[in-house]
């Protein structure tokens, strides 16, 4: 098996972020050792999954006897993807709990508006599912995922040369300042393989009521894929759309956002989607790399998606860190350990997880390209599509 491979956006040239230091807690060595996250757990794009997967992680380390004796104190906040409230419970997360470290979030603004509040007070955030740019661009997150402007490279990618398709058009919801990331993204990919978009329409907002607008545009264009970022409700309402007007030769170019068997059984029959998963495909019942995080989620009843992995993998990356601290566990101690871990593999995912010190990380920089076809989810592929760090 090959590997393809394709080069990288800049993320941190989209978006950057900057702080300076601050006060760091510490947790007492017979205390909890207390971790958080910032998620949308309710809101125009929510995202459960992964929080819930962190703190199953964690409930079986404290049943097993925790870390070296001491229990996790997990705390999942909810932003309800409001800037404001954001702001307010990363201050309670970090300043009263005194979290030794951030695991497992997964929220449409947290990393935004609170970037650089976590960089001044040195505090690390393993970020279960990030969404916004500032999650890729800030010297203490670490998403586990590829994220939306990777994963819009690479589904551009999958549809241009993987599929040789032609006129590609697309369509990005945009919120806070995405924009200028996904524009990144889809410079990278013209830049690579010398292909334009017919059109790129950034004006349908998150939760549209009715994308017929769109459906006709995309007759009009003669589009032969539509690329786009919707999250599963609004992808569904462009298939419905589509399916209304008659369109049934388009090749949907789709995020990782909408792998899920839900998705699977609520699109309309005869569209054909493709997208990059950003971990190994679990519509697959050949990856037993699998097994342990099936097996979590299926005991704690769960639902099998990219974000639960994404929340798996953030907790068990912490956990194998936290086990290699010799002495307290405190802010400093883990700060200290992530920015000096071996990288870890893990079989879940195309390229090794590690922190490091530098301005900005994206350390899963890879996607298996998987397909929607007749109700079901395919692989696409028989390896990784990788991004090149630049």
């Amino acid at each position: 098996m090959k590997r393809i491979i394709v080069l990288a956006t800049a993320l941190a040239a989209a978006a950057g972020l900057s702080g300076c230091g601050g006060n760091a807690g510490s947790s007492g060595s017979d205390d909890p050792i207390v971790l958080g996250s910032v998620n949308a757990l309710s809101g125009p794009a929510t995202f459960p999954e992964a929080s819930a997967a962190a703190k199953a992680v964690f409930d079986r380390v404290n049943a097993d006897g925790g870390i070296n004796g001491r229990k996790i104190e997990y705390t999942a906040a909810d932003d309800k993807a409001d800037p404001a409230t954001a702001t307010q419970l990363a201050r309670e997360l970090v300043a009263t709990k005194n979290a030794v470290a951030l695991v497992g979030g997964a929220s449409l603004v947290d990393c935004d508006v609170n970037g650089k509040f976590y960089e001044q007070q040195k505090i690390m955030n393993v970020v279960g599912t990030g969404v916004g740019p500032g999650c890729f661009s800030s010297p203490v997150m670490a998403p586990v995922n590829a994220g939306p402007f990777l994963d819009s490279q690479m589904t551009l990618t999958i549809g241009s040369e993987n599929l040789g398709l032609k006129k590609i058009c697309g369509f990005v919801s945009i919120t806070g300042a995405t924009k200028p990331a996904y524009q990144a993204s889809i410079d990278a990919w013209s830049k690579a393989t010398g292909k334009e978009l017919v059109f790129f329409d950034d004006s349908v907002p998150y939760g549209n009521a009715d994308y017929t607008p769109q459906a006709v545009k995309i007759k009009k264009e003669g589009c032969d894929a539509v690329f786009t970022n919707f999250v599963e409700p609004d992808a569904l309402g462009l298939l419905k759309a589509a399916r209304a007007q008659n369109i049934t030769d388009v090749t949907w170019l789709f995020l990782t956002s909408v792998y899920s068997q839900q998705f699977a059984k609520a699109a309309p029959a005869g569209q054909k989607v493709y997208l990059p998963a950003e971990f190994l495909p679990f519509t697959d019942p050949s990856a037993t790399a699998n097994k342990d995080w099936r097996d979590l989620m299926t005991q704690n009843d769960l639902a099998l998606t990219s974000f639960s992995q994404g929340g798996y993998l953030s907790a068990t990356y912490l956990v194998e860190v936290l086990k290699s601290i010799k002495g307290d566990i405190t802010r400093e101690s883990v700060t200290e350990a992530l920015q000096n871990m071996e990288p870890i593999e893990n079989e879940m995912v195309g390229t090794p997880y590690e922190f490091g010190t530098g301005d900005s990380h994206n350390p899963n920089h890879a996607g298996f390209p998987v397909m929607l076809e007749n109700g079901a989810w395919s692989n696409a592929a028989d390896d990784w599509l990788v991004v090149e760090q630049n």
